[in-house]
């Protein structure tokens, strides 16, 4: 028996998510559809994580156990080979047996894209969220530090039933940066609740918008209500840009 560890990317825009669902195109139904034909079935895939329709994922891992001989090198070209153009297997390699592509992980890196300008640019269009309205990225950077650090983050979660137990994460890194028209949010912790990344983006949007808010991110924490925090940003613009594992 074999272990693999493989990571892809993908374009997300024509996807419904990861998760195989009823009537919607999922990656992880033409992933499984493509090992299936190289290898004559499918083994049961562990992804790292669950991203939502629209969401794109530079960096994406999931683990397989497979008693096919198939050497690694020939798996990627032959998954490449049979798989959409918008998905692209980039590495295989085999690890412990014991190892699980989500509960191995130790953290995630996500990236938010925001297209700040006046004039849309259809290049973007699905890949990133156009904002119309001037966009202070030092304010929004400042007030992003504030999700640094272990915090409960009930405020900054969709509740549903995926969401259960302890909502407290730690956050490492969080930061706002400008190219250009583009702004680029970025934040890696040990784990992400459902829609956290989008709603903290969303908040330092409402923040931009009204500036006597700035400061005001530790009260939300505090609040434990998701009302008291900004809107959910548009898909379109979240990527899983890595995803750490502890592997020599």
């Amino acid at each position: 028996m074999r272990n693999l560890l493989i990571t892809i990317r993908y374009d997300g825009s024509a996807f419904h998510g990861w998760q195989v669902q009823n009537n919607a195109v999922t990656v992880q139904e033409v992933f499984q559809k493509a090992v299936a034909e190289i290898l004559g079935s499918c083994p049961d895939i562990k992804g790292c994580s669950r991203t939502d329709s629209g969401v794109h994922a530079n960096m994406f891992c999931l683990s397989m156990k497979t008693e096919h001989t198939i050497p690694c090198e020939r798996f990627v070209s032959a998954l490449n080979s049979h798989l959409p153009d918008t998905v692209a297997v980039l590495d295989v390699r085999e690890v412990p047996l014991d190892f699980h592509a989500r509960y191995n992980a130790l953290g995630k890196r996500y990236i938010y894209k925001i297209h700040n300008s006046a004039v849309k640019d259809p290049f973007l269009h699905g890949r990133a969220h156009r904002y119309r309205w001037k966009i202070d990225d030092k304010l929004m950077d400042k007030n992003a530090q504030d999700f640094v650090g272990a915090h409960d983050f009930t405020s900054f979660c969709t509740l549903d039933k995926r969401e259960k137990g302890d909502f407290t994460r730690t956050v490492s890194e969080c930061k706002v940066r400008r190219e250009g028209d583009m702004i680029y949010f970025s934040v890696t912790a040990d784990g992400f609740l459902y829609n956290m990344v989008r709603i903290m983006v969303g908040t330092l949007l409402y923040i931009n918008e009204h500036p006597e808010l700035s400061g005001t991110i530790p009260d939300m924490f505090e609040a434990m209500n998701r009302d008291s925090a900004g809107p959910t940003a548009p898909a379109c613009g979240l990527y899983l840009d890595k995803v750490f594992y502890d592997l020599q």
